[in-house]
């Protein structure tokens, strides 16, 4: 396994706000080169506020809930026959409200952007790594993979997808030189309860962790070589705890954090 100083190039998606915009930011501090990725803009004005690491930025504005987009950034990250050291595969998206009242162009947009594209991003990615026998991924699962999302109900089940396919990947993966590990951060304070068209609620409205901090305990987890990381003691005990309750009770819980203040 490589060792901190010799993380010497990442690829980094989701990377223009929030969890990955902070991975980038850690990774850029341990040196590392990077290619950051993301569906808007915005990820341009990001690559210059990373350049004042000294470590060269590369930028990829691609959709990657498309397989154009995943193959896109994909043949950037392998150009030349360099090889990544790093994959933090970080984009995704959100949804709330009631299930039967959300568009369905919506439910689609998060089925793709989290499941299908998440899935072939890592089906290109760990392929190459497996075939160097080299690399670390850090997938950005969640902690609401592990209960029943009423009014997010479909976010929730894409993350249950991908917290699932991190743990199968790590152990399929085991006799290689490539590790997975699997951030799972509760609620945290970056724009997707904007996105998700939840300020109306009092998951939103609650305090919620900082994603630097976030960030750096999936880092540290990711170069310790960990299978996993729930960011923060209170998701620990909320992670723990979904073991022990039925669905139906996790269910009500999560319609109490979830449900518009609106509709209650």
């Amino acid at each position: 396994m490589a060792k901190q100083s010799e993380l010497n190039f990442s690829v980094v998606t989701g990377a223009s706000s929030g969890i990955g915009l902070e991975l980038a930011r850690i990774a850029a501090a341990h040196g590392s080169s990077l290619l950051i990725a993301a569906d808007g803009p915005q990820i341009h004005e990001v690559a210059n506020e990373l350049g004042v690491y000294g470590t060269n930025v590369e930028v990829a504005q691609v959709d990657l809930a498309t397989p154009q987009g995943v193959d896109e950034l994909f043949n950037l990250a392998y150009a030349n026959g360099r090889r990544v050291d790093a994959l933090f595969a970080n984009a995704g998206q959100g949804l709330g409200k009631e299930f039967v009242d959300q568009d369905f162009a919506d439910i689609m947009r998060v089925i793709d952007t989290n499941v299908t594209g998440t899935t072939y991003l890592l089906h290109r990615f760990v392929r190459a790594m497996r075939a160097a026998d080299h690399g670390r991924v850090l997938i950005t699962g969640s902690i609401a993979g592990l209960m029943p999302g009423s009014f997010q109900a479909v976010y929730n089940a894409t993350k249950a997808y991908v917290d699932s396919l991190a743990f199968a990947l790590r152990n399929e993966l085991k006799d290689t030189s490539v590790s997975i590990t699997c951030l799972m951060p509760g609620p945290t304070d970056t724009e997707f309860f904007e996105a998700a068209d939840m300020l109306d609620t009092k998951v939103a409205q609650n305090k919620k962790d900082d994603p630097a901090d976030v960030a750096k305990q999936g880092f540290d987890a990711m170069m310790r070589g960990d299978s996993h990381e729930v960011a923060g003691w209170a998701n620990k005990l909320q992670a723990m705890m979904t073991r022990f309750v039925s669905d139906d009770f996790l269910a009500e819980r999560h319609r109490k954090m979830a449900q518009p203040r609106s509709d209650a």
